[in-house]
């Protein structure tokens, strides 16, 4: 017959304690370590609108995702998924706002407020694009990446061709009025570089490009001289006089068009 020790049955019982306390710390369900656990859909959601109404967004966002999350077909769960993406959006969660304004198009196409969806979606573009320096003029935008700045112009363009009556229309279309001067001369400031370069067939594209794309810009007319000093780089004279008696015609105070002549910049 085998013998234990005293020693040897202390430890033995101090290891199925340890074993037995391990096992009783990692039984927590996720309910359990949930802090909605057990909270109805209706308080959850007017636990929300405190947090909202009191400019409290990160627990907003959190209370709106739980109830997102528990209850994704309530009463509640199309109005929680909207006032989401205006969480995200006051939050400064641009990407977060957009993806969420886009799942509710989405998933609501015939709500009554999708109209909102999309302004909220084009003002989370719009704030992505933006700069802190912009507004002391410090810096030109325009020379700067504008990839949301372009989606912001597109969703606020989306807004007012399907729903050209929404409230949120006027402010939208203002918006796109200087999201287009934005993106054309942006894209003036590429034909620039191309131009510095002997790149004169990529000048020309672009330049072009802004006036079909942007017709109604301010920046139409530097266009038409892009293109004219694009031509003559190209050695295509007969082109460049074409573009010359158009921007002659719109533009006859150009600062290109000196005594009736053009001067290149380049």
């Amino acid at each position: 017959m085998r013998v234990f020790s005293a020693a040897n049955r202390f430890g033995a019982l101090a290891l199925s304690l340890a074993l037995l306390a391990g096992c009783a710390s990692n039984d927590t369900t996720p309910e359990e370590e949930d802090e909605f656990s057990g909270v109805q859909e209706r308080e959850l959601y007017e636990l929300a609108r405190t947090a909202l109404d009191s400019n409290r967004y990160p627990i907003a966002i959190e209370r709106l995702e739980a109830l997102d999350t528990r209850y994704p077909f309530g009463p509640h769960a199309e109005q929680a998924q909207l006032e989401l993406v205006y969480a995200y959006y006051e939050n400064g969660d641009w990407e977060e706002a957009r993806a969420a304004a886009s799942r509710f198009i989405r998933l609501h196409p015939d709500h009554p407020q999708v109209d909102y969806a999309y302004y909220l979606r084009g003002l989370s573009a719009w704030q992505a694009g933006r700069f802190s320096l912009e507004r002391l003029r410090l810096i030109d935008i325009s020379k700067r990446d504008i990839g949301a700045s372009r989606d912001a112009y597109n969703d606020f363009r989306e807004l007012i061709q399907r729903y050209p009556q929404s409230e949120y229309a006027p402010d939208a279309q203002q918006r796109i009025i200087y999201l287009r001067d934005l993106l054309a001369q942006h894209e003036l400031h590429v034909a620039d570089y191309y131009l510095r370069r002997g790149a004169y067939l990529a000048a020309v594209e672009r330049g072009r490009w802004v006036i079909e794309h942007y017709p109604e810009s301010s920046a139409t007319r530097d266009a038409l001289a892009v293109m004219v000093e694009g031509y003559q780089g190209l050695g295509m004279n007969d082109r460049a006089q074409e573009v010359i008696i158009v921007l002659r015609e719109n533009a006859p105070d150009h600062e290109q068009l000196q005594g009736g002549r053009f001067v290149p910049k380049h």
